[in-house]
């Protein structure tokens, strides 16, 4: 099948390219760059040296292909979207531009209207994990929020089998590597800077607070969900830990075998999902650390049996399973084909 992608030089781009040069099933088409149009893709992504020798193509030269990757900034493929509907029967988006439903969650958390609402209902949230047979209908499919990804992981088993107390919602504390904010440099990732640091990046606000509202929607009524994420000095990875309260009707009785219970019922069969919470170790609870590369999400729990409280851990690569990892996911589910192909990489350890 061939493919293209438009916006292949960012971080997300590379990524993403790296993937599909592996895939079984994919022939890589176009990959798009304004600014290196012409270039080799490993004068961006130096480990690509002698994969490939694919250039990048200005987006005015893409020529029809069988599905479209569209990793542009947010706010470019709303714009775009019919042309682009035009150049291929099925597309997957990594932006934000169309994970939200409603027209109005883009006015509350991007803080314009979308430029494309009739658009929205066509497109399906791409977490598998959550909207398996949606994706493998679906011609058009969005990309999912790393941030949100880590979250919906962590607390969706807690609030789908109606263990979390909904009035009192989630908080949830994310901890996010450098990569999260793209290939553009800036202030806040000059070295000097962002070296060693544990920067409270967005106390309040963070837009993929939306993405979990959603989901959360879509199974009852929207709990409270507070959510608040510190830069760390990792480049890649994403760690959430949340924090829930059982229902108080569930909690006579109530112990951390019951939570093995609700995600082990959630989780069990899931490809990219490891259940993690070993009694002894250093990697006891997940960690981001040795998930760079692989598109797994690691997920373990805790429980305070004297407040009712419930821990719920979820560890991702970013880029990966929080992005590229997932829209390959996604493409192979949309094309039939088995879920896991070219997502096989474990991620290393040491590293």
């Amino acid at each position: 099948m061939r493919v293209s992608i438009i916006g292949g030089s960012g971080y997300a781009g590379g990524e993403l390219l790296r993937l599909l040069l592996f895939h079984p099933k994919v022939e890589i088409g176009q990959v798009t760059s304004e600014s290196s149009a012409g270039k080799y893709v490993h004068t961006r992504h130096p480990n690509l040296r002698g994969v490939t020798e694919l250039k990048y193509s200005p987006m005015a030269t893409l020529e029809p292909c069988d599905l479209l990757f569209v990793a542009l900034p947010h706010g470019e493929a709303m714009k775009r979207i019919d042309t682009l509907a035009g150049l291929a029967p099925r597309i997957v988006d990594l932006s934000a531009d169309f994970r939200l439903r409603r027209n109005e969650d883009y006015v509350t958390w991007y803080e314009h209207p979308h430029s494309s609402p009739e658009w929205l209902a066509r497109f399906v949230y791409g977490l598998p994990e959550l909207n398996r047979e949606a994706i493998c209908n679906a011609r058009y499919v969005s990309g999912v929020g790393c941030n949100a990804t880590a979250t919906n992981l962590a607390i969706w088993p807690l609030f789908a089998q109606d263990v979390a107390d909904r009035e009192r919602g989630v908080i949830v504390e994310l901890k996010a590597g450098s990569s999260e904010g793209g290939a553009q440099a800036g202030p806040a990732s000059h070295h000097p800077d962002r070296s060693n640091a544990v920067r409270s990046f967005a106390p309040v606000g963070h837009r993929h607070t939306a993405e979990v509202l959603q989901a959360l929607r879509a199974i009852g009524e929207e709990p409270p969900v507070h959510m608040s994420v510190t830069s760390i000095e990792n480049v890649r990875g994403v760690l959430a830990t949340a924090h829930a309260f059982v229902r108080p009707e569930l909690r006579d009785g109530f112990a951390l075998k019951h939570l093995w219970q609700v995600y082990r019922a959630s989780y069990g069969e899931e490809p990219f999902v490891r259940l993690i919470r070993e009694r002894q170790g250093v990697y006891r609870f997940p960690e981001p650390k040795i998930l760079a590369g692989s598109n797994y999400a690691d997920v373990g729990f805790d429980y305070d049996e004297r407040t009712g409280r419930i821990v719920a851990i979820c560890a991702i690569d970013n880029l990966m399973k929080g992005a590229d990892g997932t829209a390959v996911q996604c493409m192979n589910l949309m094309m039939g084909w088995d879920e896991r192909a070219g997502l096989g990489f474990p991620g290393l350890h040491p590293v």
